[in-house]
Parts: structure tokens; sequence; C-alpha cells
């Protein structure tokens, strides 16, 4: 079995894994969060009522994740009041939690951008009676939330390690470009990566360096390491935005073709250099299955049905190859 069709079944079988487990908890999950303290409503009754969405930040990843909550939200007569941080920062989300508090809303879905700095005012928000549930990112203590649905990011990363190994045939020098520093989706991709990419002999690792979610630096990054390596063989970058940098600073070193990059994220602008070329292969995530899962957990809070605390969404590797098939894999620009 080639390393990524091994990835595929890995992914396949932990998110079946954490299905099952969670099954076996999900009703004393239910029953001990209860977190809004009033009396549980019925489907009927969630029409016209809100559910707050505050994602990361606004990119077509988010994006797709918030189609999916506010068609499925719609299913239920609900309305979905979103409010999107200009940076993928603590200090800027942290308003915004606190300006949703204000707005009471039935429930609040969040990507915490920190998983430290995050936490004291999503428990202001449980204390203030608002159900908050977990997308894509956590925090330190997730128990506070009734759901946290995310992709199983450190399968993801190991895909990506097999993937770049299979496109430098096995041996070279590799990097991670890391896009922040404390979020745990970037973290998790890491070490993924780096406990697969151990597995394969020939291949040193660099290490990781943090790009900020500025591609930009990204690029600087990936200029800076060929100018230290000149044999650099390949590229790990975790989001969109490091994959832009870094294709942007082998163009710029003139290393096109020479370095291979794999890419985490599979927005238009990854998937039209994923076409010419410029970036090897994508490991794109579900969004769109994240928010649909979140929402169905939403209502099952507020209607006191059977709540699943953990839910694992999985990941699918794109490459010129197979990217003509896959075409439902590609993030949305907009809701229209």
């Amino acid at each position: 079995m080639n390393t990524l069709k091994r990835s595929a079944a890995l992914l396949a079988a932990s998110a079946l894994a954490i299905s099952l487990a969670a099954c076996t908890t999900g009703s004393q999950q239910s029953e001990a969060n209860n977190q809004g303290g009033g009396e549980a409503l019925s489907e009927a009754d969630l029409a016209g009522q809100t559910i707050g969405f505050i994602p990361g930040v606004n990119d077509p990843f988010y994006i797709s994740m918030q189609c999916a909550i506010e068609e499925t939200a719609a299913e239920y007569g609900m309305e979905v009041s979103v409010q999107i941080p200009e940076q993928f920062e603590a200090a800027v989300q942290t308003p915004i939690v606190n300006s949703m508090i204000a707005t009471d809303p039935a429930a609040l879905l969040i990507a915490p951008t920190d998983g430290t700095a995050l936490q004291p005012p999503l428990k202001q928000a449980v204390d203030a009676g608002i159900p908050v549930g977990l997308v894509d990112t956590t925090l330190d203590d997730p128990s506070l939330a009734f759901t946290s649905v995310a992709t199983d990011n450190e399968l993801g990363g190991a895909a990506a390690a097999d993937a770049l190994a299979d496109l430098i045939g096995g041996e070279g020098k590799v990097l991670v470009i890391a896009f922040k520093a404390g979020a745990s989706t970037s973290d998790a991709r890491q070490k993924g990566f780096e406990d697969q990419i151990a597995a394969h002999e020939g291949i040193e690792y660099l290490g990781a360096q943090i790009n900020d979610n500025d591609p930009a630096k990204a690029a600087s990054i990936v200029q800076a390491s060929l100018a230290a390596n000149p044999d650099l063989a390949g590229v790990f970058a975790t989001n969109l935005f490091a994959a832009q940098g870094a294709a942007t600073g082998l163009r710029n070193a003139g290393a096109e073709g020479d370095v291979k990059i794999v890419g985490f994220d599979a927005g238009a602008t990854q998937v039209e250099q994923l076409e010419r070329d410029d970036v090897q292969a994508l490991v794109a995530q579900k969004p769109g299955d994240i928010g649909r899962q979140a929402v169905e957990q939403t209502v099952a809070e507020l209607t006191g049905g059977e709540v699943t605390p953990e839910i694992g969404t999985e990941t699918v590797v794109l490459t010129q190859e197979n990217l003509s098939s896959m075409q439902d894999a590609i993030y949305q620009e907009s809701c229209s």
C-alpha cells in the first residue's frame, strides 16, 4: 500500500473510532452540559432562534463552514449571526465574543484563535447561559463546550508528511511553515507531520517556523531557508496563507519545481497554484461537514437530545492527477 493510501485508511479509521467512542458518552455529556440552564426547546421552538458564529478569520475555509452553518440552521428555521475577526488574533476575537454575548444568542459556535486566551471570555458566555460549541480549533480546557467538531489535524499532518515524502522520492531536507503558535490546529498539523516524517529515514527535518498567517513572511522564510540550505527538497505549509507565501518565495528564488510544496486547505487560489504546479499537493479539509455537524449538535443541545462531545472529520489529499474528480473538496469563496 503506498503512503497516500495508507494515510487515507488511517484517517477513515480514526474518524470511525472517534464516532464510536463519542456515542458511548454522548448521553452523559448532554446531561452534564445543559449549559443554557433553561428548559429544553422543541424543534418547533427553534424557529427564530439565533446561533452566533465567530470564525477564526475571513478565508475560504471559514466561508465554506459559514455557508454550511447557515444552510443547516435554515432547515430548522434558525438564523445565524456572524461576526468575523479581521485577523487570526485573540486580541481581535475577544471583543467580538463579548459583543456576541451581549446579543444573547441561543448558542455560540466559535473557532478560538488561542486556546488559552479565549478560555475566560467563553466561560463568561457559558456563565451567561449561552451554550458554546467549538469548531475547527479548541481550548486548553474544552470541557466548557457542549461539542467540539474539527478535522483530525494530526492525521492530516501525517498525510502531508507521506505526500511530501512521495513527492521528493523519500530523500532530502524538508521544513514546516506553521501559521500560528498556540493555535491548536497548527500545532496538531505540525505534530502529525513531525511524527510521521520521522518514519522516512532518508528525510532530514529542518524544523518549523511561524509565519503568523502572513504570506509575505512565509515567502521570506522559504527564501532564507533556501539560502541556508540550497538542497532544500520540500515544504509543508500548514494553511493557505503559508502555502501561498511558500510558492511566492520559491518563485522569487527561482526554485520553482526544484522544491516541492504540500499545502493544507483548498481555497481557489491554492487550487490554481496546484493546477500551475506551484504547489504539488493539498491536504483539503471538509469545512462544510464541520459546519453541518456543529449545527446538528447545537440543535441536540437546545432540544435536550443526545450530544456528541467530540467529532472528527476527515481530510483528502488533492493532486493534479485526482483534482478533476475531487471538485467538491474545493472551498467556497462566498455563500451566494
